[in-house]
């Protein structure tokens, strides 16, 4: 569709806002004229004919100087933050014609360390790129979905076993450990172990919801027709659990500084220890087409203490 002729728009040029900076900095039309390699009276008309447009005076003719109005320092100033921001759209424009994507989208399981993914993110902007990142928090199957619905480049922390197809391609995280924990005041707090199943369904479970935009989602971990309270992400289940409003399973690196200072009891239960694979998972692309972002994660992620990090570390310092 045509862009419509717009009088104000084409009378706002990078090329006039460097004619009234050269003003403003020389003083007078005749010095500025003189430092652009111009006659006097092609800047004089020049300058007039922004202000017919604009309907404002830039500058205050009374004295013998070119002194800028009020609303010709509102001008220079804000065209002067355009002309970096037109720099900078050129030097992003040539860096995504080397490969880097525009903006790189990540989702990230609310398991997953936020400690050790802000990590990355420091090291990833430290290169400089000219790709925009955005992280998303996902749970559960929302994870997977956010990737294979175009929403996300990059899914670290799928714990489900991903049914893929040719497009999608995965590889191991590593497993993620889970305890079950109880406030101290909470009634399964002195309960003899192991907590059986009857004894869990006595009291309230708290769940993370799970993100999936399609489809009714999974839940894990959760006892038919127990008393669940749902939250919106791990952090939020982690408080409910330290307030006493239910118990239930938690990572391992997420609880286990709580279990130490007390604000947390670990109680064993009947079942068998839970251990999820996790997996990280990408959009697969033709050898060597993956866009430059895209190469930098895989890295990080190919990195076994990177990987680590992810799933033990605790979610801040």
């Amino acid at each position: 569709m045509a862009t419509l002729h717009n009088p104000l728009r084409d009378a706002l040029s990078p090329e006039v806002i460097r004619l009234i900076d050269a003003i403003h900095r020389s003083g007078s039309m005749a010095a500025a004229a003189r430092e652009l390699g111009v006659v006097p009276s092609a800047l004089t008309y020049r300058i007039r004919q922004v202000e017919d447009a604009l309907d404002v005076l830039l500058f205050d003719r009374s004295s013998r100087q070119a002194k800028l109005t009020v609303a010709g320092h509102e001008l220079l100033r804000e065209g002067n933050r355009l002309l970096l921001e037109l720099d900078a759209i050129a030097t992003r424009v040539k860096r995504v014609a080397t490969g880097w994507e525009p903006q790189f989208t990540l989702a990230v399981d609310s398991v997953i360390s936020r400690t050790t993914i802000l990590e990355l993110c420091e090291a990833f902007f430290a290169m400089n790129p000219p790709t925009r990142l955005k992280i998303r928090e996902e749970i559960l199957s929302g994870t997977l979905e956010a990737l294979t619905s175009g929403q996300a480049d990059l899914s670290i922390g799928v714990a489900l076993e991903p049914t893929l197809d040719k497009s999608v391609q995965s590889k191991p995280l590593g497993s993620m450990h889970f305890v079950y924990a109880v406030a101290p005041h909470h009634p399964l707090a002195q309960a003899a172990e192991p907590v059986s199943d009857a004894q869990l369904m006595l009291h309230r479970a708290v769940a993370v919801a799970d993100s999936v935009q399609r489809g009714s989602g999974i839940t894990v971990g959760l006892l038919s027709g127990q008393n669940i309270f749902t939250v919106p992400g791990m952090e939020e289940k982690l408080d409910a659990q330290l307030r006493g409003l239910g118990g239930g399973f938690l990572p391992e690196h997420l609880a286990r500084p709580h279990i130490d200072s007390g604000r947390l009891v670990e109680k064993k239960i009947q079942r068998p220890p839970r251990v999820i694979p996790m997996c990280y998972v990408w959009r697969r692309a033709a050898a060597g087409a993956e866009g430059r972002a895209l190469q930098w994660w895989l890295g990080q992620l190919g990195n076994p203490a990177t990987r680590k990090a992810l799933l033990e570390r605790p979610h801040s310092l």
